[in-house]
């Protein structure tokens, strides 16, 4: 008789719901993974991805709102609420080549040369946190990952130019809130989804945030 496998350890991540003409005809971005990938292949999702050792090191121009620090920071969160937020604005940026960023002097960190010209720097200020979710046991990856929500408004440069983005994410585009659930979509992305339909047109903080443990195969939520 075999033993079952030792489950995946879990690994921080941050994913960036980025909401474009939240008040009249709101449309998220989406791109697609490849059908190989080891994690959700063929699934279109939100950008995101895990937390680097290096996303300790780099000096935001603005931080998240102090509600939005308090509740990461809630039920053992791990990374900090900072490290969090450049990881979600650095996968926002390599998966898709759009910035949350505002003018200002900045000193690059390793790795962030190319983020935009000199005077450039990544903000944080139009992130909230809206949701947290950890992936079910028994997957081949496992994630605590937050999700923020941003107004596409706060973009640096033009929202259609994908043209930096990287590899992992293919069709990368802006899908309409009434058509983006006829995509092949993974489970926690729909419930997100339902979640930003009922806060809308908002793209602030909502008043709590859901926090889908799955420490075990039954899911638990609880409200942050």
């Amino acid at each position: 008789m075999t033993s079952p496998k030792p489950d995946v350890p879990i690994r921080d991540a941050a994913t960036v719901i980025l909401v474009r003409d939240p008040e009249t005809n709101p449309a998220v971005l989406m791109g697609q993974r490849g059908k190989m990938a080891a994690f959700m292949p063929d699934k279109f999702v939100f950008p995101g991805g895990a937390v680097d050792v290096a996303d300790t090191e780099v000096a935001l121009a603005s931080s998240l709102s102090d509600l939005c620090q308090a509740r990461l920071s809630a039920e053992n969160s791990g990374a900090s609420p900072t490290t969090l937020a450049t990881a979600a604005i650095r996968e926002l940026w390599e998966e898709t080549g759009l910035r949350l960023a505002r003018e200002m002097a900045w000193d690059p960190a390793a790795g962030w040369d190319t983020f935009g010209p000199a005077g450039i720097a990544p903000d944080a200020s139009a992130l909230s946190f809206f949701c947290r979710a950890v992936t079910p046991p028994g997957r081949p990856r496992r994630f605590d990952a937050r999700f923020f929500l941003a107004d596409a408004a706060a973009i640096w440069g033009d929202p259609d130019d994908f043209s930096s983005a990287e590899d992992e994410l293919s069709h990368l585009h802006w899908a309409a809130l009434t058509e983006v659930r006829k995509l092949n979509l993974p489970f926690i992305t729909r419930v997100v989804l339902a979640e930003l339909q009922a806060h809308l047109p908002s793209t602030s903080a909502p008043d709590r945030v859901p926090f889908i443990r799955n420490d075990t195969i039954d899911s638990e939520v609880i409200w942050l």
